[in-house]
């Protein structure tokens, strides 16, 4: 009897799809042999893999936003992201500029991929075994409080004395980054510990912001994302995986904290940390499914059930953070900085800058605060027996480590934003900028610096 199994279509398996032979229809465009795609958008793809790629958009979208504001068109920065964008639903209304469209909407995408990687770390990562966990919690938190009374005693009593706040964040992307450029002698473990200081450093600047950039809030909107957190959770119970609906309720939440007076991007945070961080099905199950489905030639319905059950048994943190980082990466931070970087640089202000005390508060916490909060932090906790050093780092390649961390970049400007957004404090958001953006220029070379010459030499090929 002859079989009733549809003959699968074949794929390309070359690791160059497009040199394949076995396409039936045209190629995508990325795939075709067009010149625009062999010579950039193939070259493109490959680049936006690259591990330190998403720092290098953000510097050359930082680098173009202080360009922009120091150019002939420079009225124009302020016309584009002050431009004023308003929704309207009936008698309800949200009026932003698009500078803060991008800083509480966009910005809450961003943050949604961060809480996943803390859902992710404290399940199954670092922050999961206590003795793994105590050297960069303690990192972090030594990293947070130094930079952040290094920056009090600059501006104690001052008008700028708002803003301790910001030099205490560590930039995820561009602190891996820079190690990244180091290869293989870098020891793994360091760049957990990076990582990991990393991601526990932007859980403490969640909760500054959440506490301490607050400025009023509305009860009645607070309880309403009280109880839209509650549904979520509640779904999250029930086993409902429904993307849509986490859609809507993610964007109910966003708009209840908007409201309430606490900062948006917080609603990102939390629906990240509802998000489950383990498998829906048990990946031995499913792997061994998957061999008895690929024994013999699939249909297209057992080629999606296939799909199916790749897809559940990897945690649905980690299959969301693959799918939004590329947004969050190439799209949401070089608007921000875009939007946010841009500084009108003049010989007053750079000669203001250089002797004010927002300014050095900011570049000295990220500097040596950074470096001498973490690097003591951490000393105690070996010390004391509680912690361990990453395996393969010596005490010197930690403090190259604990100075990269002091890249303060995105998460700095975000608070900068809050910190310095109305009143007199609002006249120094340009020296706090100029002092975020020399601190960490500073932090990423001195880092790097110490980095270069304390980490191990690459290992020799003895197989060769």
């Amino acid at each position: 009897m002859p079989s009733t199994r549809s003959e699968p279509r074949p794929v390309p398996s070359s690791p160059e799809p497009w040199k394949s032979p076995v396409w039936r229809s045209a190629p995508s465009f990325l795939y075709s042999r067009k010149p625009l795609a062999r010579y950039v958008g193939r070259p493109a793809a490959e680049f936006l893999k690259i591990e330190p790629a998403a720092g290098v958009v953000l510097v050359a979208c930082a680098a173009l936003a202080m360009l922009w504001a120091n150019s002939p068109w420079s009225a124009s920065y302020e016309a584009v992201w002050g431009m004023d964008i308003s929704i309207h639903v009936g008698s309800f209304e949200l009026h932003h500029s698009l500078r803060e469209w991008i800083n509480d909407a966009l910005m809450a995408i961003f943050f949604f991929v961060v809480g996943m990687e803390i859902k992710s770390e404290i399940v199954s990562g670092e922050l999961r075994s206590v003795r793994n966990a105590v050297a960069p919690v303690a990192g972090a938190i030594g990293g947070m409080a130094v930079p952040a009374l290094v920056y009090a005693a600059f501006n104690a009593g001052g008008a700028g004395s708002g803003g301790w706040g910001v030099p205490m964040a560590t930039d995820i992307a561009f602190a891996v980054g820079v190690l990244a450029l180091f290869g293989s002698r870098i020891p793994s473990a360091a760049k957990v510990f990076l990582l990991t200081l990393a991601i526990v450093d932007d859980l403490g600047a969640i909760a500054v912001i959440a506490i301490f950039y607050t400025d009023e809030l509305s009860m009645p909107w607070l309880a309403a994302a009280g109880a839209i957190l509650a549904l979520a959770i509640g779904l999250r119970v029930l086993n409902v995986w429904s993307g849509p609906v986490y859609l809507m309720v993610g964007i109910a939440l966003w708009l209840a904290v908007l409201e309430s007076g606490i900062h948006a991007t917080i609603a990102g945070v939390a629906m990240g940390l509802v998000i489950s961080a383990k498998p829906l099905l048990d990946p031995a199950a499913a792997h061994a499914k998957a061999q008895e489905l690929a024994k013999q030639g699939l249909t297209v319905e057992e080629t999606e059930q296939l799909a199916r059950l790749t897809r559940d048994a990897q945690p649905p943190t980690h299959r969301l953070q693959h799918e939004h980082h590329p947004f969050s990466s190439f799209i949401v931070l070089p608007l921000f900085a875009l939007a946010n970087a841009g500084v009108a640089l003049s010989g007053d202000l750079l000669a203001t800058a250089a002797t004010s005390a927002v300014t050095l508060g900011i570049v000295v916490g990220l500097v040596a605060g950074k470096t001498l909060g973490i690097t003591a932090a951490v000393w105690i906790a070996v010390k004391s027996g509680a912690g361990r050093l990453p395996e393969g780092t010596t005490w010197p390649l930690l403090t190259g480590i604990a100075a990269v961390a002091g890249i303060g970049f995105t998460v700095a400007l975000f608070i900068t934003e809050l910190a310095f957004h109305s009143g007199e404090a609002a006249l120094l958001s340009d020296e706090a900028k100029i002092g975020v953006l020399a601190g960490s220029v500073a932090a990423a070379l001195i880092g790097a610096a110490i980095v270069g010459l304390t980490a191990p030499e690459r290992p020799t090929d003895t197989t060769a």
